[in-house]
C-alpha cells in the first residue's frame, strides 16, 4: 500500500526539503500589517524576519482550517492508499483539531498524530516517520511508534531577546524590562505539549552552558535518531557560536548537524536571535 505523509508548516521544512522527502506541507498563515501570507509559500523565512523587524504591530499567526485539510486529503487520496497526518502540538495550536474534523468529514484511511511539539521538535518526529515509511511501515504502525517515541523528543531553545515574548503577551513588561537590563536569556522547552521556561542565565556564554546542562538533564542525545538545530532571524552567528562551544556534545557522534530556520509560527514570539536544538533523549523525559 502507498503512504503519504502530510504535515503543517510548523515543522519548518523548506519546499525543496519537503519535495525531496515526499511530504505534503499544508501552510499556516501569518498576518503582517494587514496582509496575510502562507508560511513558506507566499513568504520565505528570510522575508518574514525582514518584515518582523520593521512591521508596525506584532504579526498574527493562525492555524490551518478544516476546509484546507479536506482539500489536501481528498487530493492525496486520488493517488495514495493511506494518509499519515502529523501536526503541531494541540495545546499550542488548533491545527490538530482542524485535521481531525477534516479527517472525519473525508473518511478513508487517515491516521492522525499530535506531535506534542513545535518547530524542529516536530521536525525530528517527522524525520523519523519518513524513515519508517521508507522502510515500508504502514500508517498505523508508524503512528503507534511515534506515540511512544515522541515522549523522548526534546526541544530546547535559547531566546536572545525578551521583546517579542512581551509583545505577544507571553511575558510581563516588568519581567521583559528587567531581563533586558540584566541580559537575561531564558532556556525554553516543551513539556507535555506546552512551552515552559526551564532556566535562566545571564549572557550568551552562561546561556550556552545552561543549554548544554539541560541537554544532559534530559538524558543525553540518542544519536541513532534524528537530531536537528535551528535559529531564528537572518543571521546564524549565534548558532555557529553555540555549535563551536559545544563540540564535546557532537564530536565523534555525528558526521553532520542539520540546521533549519525557525518559521513564522514560532519566530513571531521568539524574535530573531533564538537558537534551538531538537533530539530524542536516550530515555523518556
Amino acid at each position: 500500500m502507498s503512504l503519504q505523509i502530510i504535515i503543517d508548516s510548523g515543522a519548518d521544512y523548506l519546499p525543496e526539503e519537503a519535495q525531496a522527502a515526499n511530504i505534503t506541507v499544508v501552510p499556516l498563515k501569518t498576518r503582517i500589517d494587514g496582509v496575510e501570507y502562507l508560511d513558506g509559500i507566499t513568504i520565505t523565512h528570510r522575508e518574514f524576519y525582514e518584515k518582523l523587524e520593521t512591521c508596525k504591530e506584532l504579526p498574527q499567526t493562525s492555524q490551518v482550517n478544516p476546509f484546507e485539510f479536506e482539500d489536501t486529503f481528498r487530493a492525496a487520496q486520488q493517488t495514495t492508499d493511506e494518509l499519515l497526518v502529523i501536526t503541531l502540538s494541540s495545546k499550542l495550536s488548533g491545527t490538530y483539531q482542524s485535521a481531525k474534523i477534516a479527517a472525519d468529514n473525508v473518511g478513508g484511511n487517515i491516521t492522525l498524530v499530535d506531535s506534542e511539539n513545535v518547530a524542529v521538535g516536530m521536525r525530528v518526529l517527522v524525520d523519523y516517520a519518513v524513515a519508517l515509511r521508507d522502510l515500508g511501515w504502514s500508517a498505523a504502525a508508524i503512528a503507534a511508534e511515534l506515540e511512544t517515541a515522541k515522549k523522548r523528543v526534546c526541544l530546547l531553545a535559547l531566546v536572545d531577546t525578551l521583546e517579542y515574548l512581551y509583545k505577544g503577551g507571553r511575558l510581563s513588561r516588568v519581567a521583559a524590562l528587567a531581563g533586558g537590563l540584566l541580559n537575561i536569556k531564558p532556556v525554553i522547552g516543551i513539556k507535555d505539549g506546552e512551552a515552559m521556561i526551564l532556566g535562566k542565565a545571564r549572557g550568551s556564554r552562561q546561556s550556552n552552558n545552561l543549554l548544554n546542562e539541560t541537554v544532559e538533564k534530559k538524558g543525553g542525545i540518542d544519536f541513532t535518531m534524528p537530531v536537528h538545530l535551528a535559529y531564528s532571524g537572518n543571521d546564524d552567528a549565534l548558532l555557529k557560536g553555540y555549535i563551536e562551544n559545544s563540540r564535546a556534545i557532537w564530536e565523534g557522534h555525528t558526521d553532520s548537524l542539520p540546521v533549519s530556520v525557525i518559521g513564522s509560527s514560532i519566530g513571531t514570539h521568539a524574535g530573531p536571535g533564538a537558537i534551538a536544538v531538537a533530539f530524542f533523549a536516550k530515555q523518556s523525559v
